[in-house]
């Protein structure tokens, strides 16, 4: 007997793309629309997406190179270079769009599941684009060689300053709410906040970036007369920002959870240089400090767009497989329809010509003077057994398709299981679910029909999962088991460590239309022991206590001779 066993999250790297596509290519015949219920699941996207152990890797792995580039220029922080004018436009206008691009997606994102915390998020990358712009038209020698808008000296400053602080303001607003549940609906309510925050967002910083310009000789100067000669408060100031910053890094840190968490620390760690280099070097403009960490923010701004864009093509491709799967089925379906139809009509038209022709014989002999009561008794007998024929007809054709869908198609239990598992492994990354399974391999196929078996499964792995909703996260683990009894019976045991069904539940567990679960309709396990039972098999309760519940599945190897 050869065994194998892995444990751990299901799932993997978003990066892994085609998965559920290879899955259908592993096993043709285990292809079938995954169950669903509108209730419980929540769209996919990249916001809600849990970090995966590779994904994990990646952040760590950019985290270093970004550490590592920062102290090989620090020692040349101070070197002055040439003035390049065209730097801060070309740059800050660049990174301008990049985070309001990023703006875009998230709002987009929002509209799709409405979570105030994703709303917080995305105005903030609209704050941080509209200043790193304003920035740039304040900027000497830039679009003008005062600036376009302020005092030339510490307008500039002012509006970098409002920058970092408005964007990592944002960024501890979304990491203290994005826990909680969705605070609106979809559709209309969500454009229509979209439209208020960026209402919002646009008046304020009309305001602030009038106040930095029209009458910065009433804020504090950054400057003594010159950029090379900073104030106290300009040292105090980037300070404050490191620590801002910081701040806003612990707490999502802290609360790390999806993929836009780790990335959102990746963006603040590239933003860290901007203010260490002020500190400890200097804020002299045009250094190799000043230079480079500009280019620390811009890789900052375009490392969240750049992953939402990579893992939105992953989701699309992923999405794509499953629907090329489902239309394959329903290819394959319409097919059998069209071939039993067709059967029926041919197969019924001589009976029922028969019937037809025998009746009107019988009318015309009752409508006639003295009617022949021997030859309508031949012709109500010809009635009868034409009646008879097409009777035994439709019952062929029904016992010939039961034997192509249940007989004549053997199914693999564990090319099935796995594919269940990816269908649903968003599901089980999103609820904390670790999976486990011991496949024993080389267990021969079963009488049961790929779309039937993968309905059960995945009934039972969604049930799993909604047992576990009340345990701890780190206690929700689900096992899934297949062996061979006798070399007749394949089963499959999922077994989850739920609370269990209550002793006096667990006699009516199969039962049509009852139901533990608030919303539920009672009718999956009765569906999926039916269908079990049609192919000679049979799905029970093995056991359920305080440690979960164990449901297992029996399937014979080939199918009995008396099923119908």
């Amino acid at each position: 007997m050869s065994q194998r066993k892995f444990m751990g999250l299901v799932g993997g790297a978003t990066a892994s793309g085609l998965g559920i596509a290879q899955a259908g290519q592993r096993s043709a015949t285990a292809t079938a629309e995954p169950a669903h219920d509108d209730e419980q699941e929540f769209p996919l996207i990249i916001a809600n997406m849990p970090a995966t152990p590779r994904q994990k890797a990646w952040v760590v792995g950019v985290a270093v190179l970004l550490i590592v580039l920062a102290a090989i220029i620090a020692p040349f922080a101070r070197i002055q270079l040439g003035q390049i004018n065209g730097f801060v436009p070309v740059l800050q206008t660049a990174l301008a769009l990049a985070e309001l691009i990023t703006a875009a997606l998230l709002f987009a994102q929002f509209a799709i599941q409405p979570q105030g915390a994703l709303l917080a998020l995305a105005s903030g990358y609209v704050f941080s684009g509209s200043f790193a712009f304003l920035q740039t038209l304040a900027f000497p020698n830039g679009y003008a060689p005062a600036g376009v808008i302020g005092d030339g000296l510490d307008s500039p400053a002012w509006l970098y300053v409002l920058w970092h602080t408005a964007f990592p303001a944002a960024i501890l607003v979304y990491g203290f709410t994005k826990d909680r549940s969705t605070g609106g609906r979809r559709g209309r309510p969500a454009i229509a906040a979209i439209a208020i925050a960026i209402g919002c967002i646009a008046a304020t910083v009309a305001g602030l970036t009038w106040m930095v310009t029209a009458k910065a000789e009433f804020l504090p100067s950054f400057y003594e007369n010159d950029v090379r000669h900073q104030t106290p408060l300009g040292n105090q100031v980037n300070l404050i920002l490191l620590l801002w910053n910081v701040t806003a890094l612990t707490v999502l840190f802290v609360r790390m959870r999806t993929i836009l968490d780790l990335w959102l620390m990746v963006t603040l760690l590239a933003y860290l240089p901007n203010f260490l280099v002020a500190i400890i070097g200097s804020s002299v403009r045009f250094t190799i400090g000043w230079y480079a960490a500009r280019g620390f923010v811009l890789i900052g701004s375009c490392m969240l767009l750049t992953v939402l864009l990579i893992e939105t093509m992953f989701l699309y491709s992923r999405l794509a497989s499953v629907i090329a799967l489902q239309r394959r089925e329903r290819a394959n379906r319409l097919l059998s329809i069209d071939a039993v139809t067709g059967a029926i009509a041919h197969e019924l038209r001589s009976p029922l010509g028969a019937i037809s022709l025998n009746a009107a014989t019988g009318l015309s002999h009752l409508r006639a003077a003295s009617p022949e009561l021997e030859d309508l008794e031949n012709i109500l007998f010809d009635i009868e057994a034409d009646g008879n024929r097409a009777a035994d007809i439709i019952s062929s054709i029904r016992e010939m398709t039961i034997k192509t869908a249940h007989g004549g198609a053997l199914t693999s239990v564990e090319d099935v299981a796995e594919l269940a598992l990816r269908l649903l492994k968003h599901d089980l990354l999103a609820n904390g679910v670790s999976v486990a399974t011991e496949f024993e391999g080389n267990i021969p196929p079963v009488a049961l029909d790929s779309t039937e078996l993968q309905q059960i499964v995945l009934n039972l792995c969604k049930n799993a999962i909604d047992a576990m909703s009340s345990v701890p996260a780190d206690q929700r683990k689900l096992r899934m088991k297949t062996g061979l009894d006798g070399g007749t019976m394949v089963h499959l045991s999922v077994e989850d460590s739920g609370t269990g069904i209550t002793p006096s539940h667990q006699e009516r567990i199969f039962d049509p239309f009852f139901t533990t679960k608030q919303g539920g309709m009672g009718l999956g396990l009765a569906i999926s022991s039916n269908l079990a039972a049609r192919c000679g098999g049979k799905l029970r309760l093995v056991k359920s206590d305080a440690d979960g519940s164990i449901f297992e599945l029996g399937m014979p190897t080939s199918a009995p001779s008396s099923v119908q």
